[in-house]
């Protein structure tokens, strides 16, 4: 059996002498493992986490290892490597990804949101937005979908500012109640068209980041790959820095 597709590189690791274990996802194969030989030595560089390579995998058997070849389609590593934040994204979500999905299990929509996302992690803060919708389809793909249209104990469709971290559902002011300082604030950029703000920014990392440490990780009973964890303080770093105190700090 064999299969000639693109494919997104999620991970690799050192397999005996100058080979590779490569991961790697399609839209047609979810995720993938297969031997490179002489990777380590002749195709590093290719099969860095976030590279789109065209990927050949060949065996003899469809539930065998079996050994991948590749071509170079888009370094995306090498257009973030002098980027800290566009770095710690790629890196997230190549981290998130290769733990989360299950091997050989097809997710169309992850796969595209992925193909969609990593081109634009050159824009640096503006990409926070779109990984966390990404994080969304993934969580939603895996079968853990939040429900962000509706208040859960009103039905009002509109105000809607917390998240139940037990539902995932979303909820309004009045519908909250008491209970506020139990609930996890919803960025207002996830339902509507508004510009995100750093602490947005944070707000929606965290947001996603316990769904997919309760739902995705902890089920396996796996910590949030620390990847994940360092973008998530750094975010928590540029919203510090926004603060209106820092401001007026830096204006005294």
């Amino acid at each position: 059996m064999d299969w000639d597709l693109p494919a997104i590189v999620l991970a690799t690791r050192p397999y005996g002498e100058g080979d590779l274990i490569g991961t790697v996802m399609t839209a047609e194969h979810g995720a993938h493992r297969g031997l490179v030989r002489r990777g380590a030595r002749s195709e590093a560089g290719m099969w860095q986490p976030g590279n789109f390579i065209q990927a050949r995998w060949s065996g003899r058997l469809a539930d065998q290892l079996g050994f991948f070849r590749a071509e170079m389609i888009h370094a995306t590593a090498a257009s973030v490597m002098d980027d800290p934040l566009g770095l710690a994204m790629l890196t997230a979500i190549c981290a998130v990804a290769d733990d989360a999905l299950p091997e050989r299990e097809p997710l169309g929509p992850v796969f595209a949101g992925m193909i969609t996302l990593l081109p634009r992690l050159v824009l640096g803060i503006p990409a926070l937005e779109e990984l966390i919708a990404w994080e969304l389809i993934l969580l939603s793909g895996l079968g853990f979908g939040l429900d962000l249209t509706a208040c859960a104990v009103t039905g009002e469709t509109t105000g809607l500012i917390y998240v139940s971290p037990r539902t995932g559902r979303a909820v309004t002011e009045a519908g909250a109640g008491i209970l506020a300082d139990r609930l996890l604030p919803l960025p207002g950029f996830l339902t509507s068209s508004a510009k995100p703000t750093p602490t947005q920014h944070r707000d929606g990392l965290r947001l996603t980041g316990h769904f997919l440490a309760r739902d995705v990780f902890g089920a396996r009973h796996k910590p949030l790959p620390l990847a994940r964890q360092m973008l998530y303080d750094r975010v928590t770093a540029l919203a510090a820095n926004d603060s209106p105190t820092s401001r007026v700090g830096d204006e005294a």
